[in-house]
């Protein structure tokens, strides 16, 4: 298995080799160990192939993103992407999020995220977004599942918040920022 994007905490690198798969997680900020490197996919000197590869909220970031998904399509069969849809983020969701980070702050836990989407926004325009990485994919890949998902209780970083958002999308009053992608190579 291939990470792709395992971040400095690791991923889900430890997971997969708790599970019996052989795994490789790359990323230039890759903590130290036998399962990590820290390179980039263009770096990536493996023949592969790999059963799958992994992708954690790392292909809106990727560019040429092109090139980059050529890559992943020869290495591996099987590609799985979380990802989330940052230009998506909108007044319904700004109106849950911000009230929820300043109370949680207020509380005393100090969220991962932005306090402020507009300005968080305003600083990654340049990231690619759903239209983008989907039509890109579709060459590539035969879509297996796109499954839309809550997203921004990752950035509150609380497990109520999770549950909130989940109610709110299922009633309608909020838009799921992220999704869940799987695709086999064609």
């Amino acid at each position: 298995m291939l990470e792709v994007g395992c971040g400095e905490e690791g991923g889900v690198t430890p997971a997969l080799a708790a599970a019996g798969y052989e795994p490789l997680a790359i990323d230039p900020r890759a903590p130290a160990g036998p399962w990590y490197r820290r390179i980039t996919l263009d770096e990536l000197d493996e023949p592969g192939p790999f059963n799958a590869a992994v992708c954690g909220r790392v292909l809106h970031h990727v560019n040429p993103l092109g090139r980059a998904l050529d890559r992943l399509a020869a290495l591996a069969p099987l590609l799985i992407a979380d990802e989330f849809s940052w230009d998506r983020i909108d007044d319904r969701a700004r109106a849950w999020y911000e009230p929820r980070y300043r109370e949680l702050v207020d509380d005393g836990h100090v969220p991962a995220g932005p306090p402020n989407l507009d300005e968080w926004r305003g600083r990654h325009d340049h990231l690619h977004v759903q239209e983008t990485l989907r039509a890109e994919l579709a060459p590539r890949y035969d879509e297996r599942l796109f499954e839309p998902r809550p997203y921004l209780y990752r950035w509150l970083g609380d497990p109520a918040s999770e549950e909130l958002e989940k109610r709110l999308i299922e009633a309608g009053g909020l838009e799921p920022i992220g999704w869940l992608y799987v695709g086999e190579r064609r």
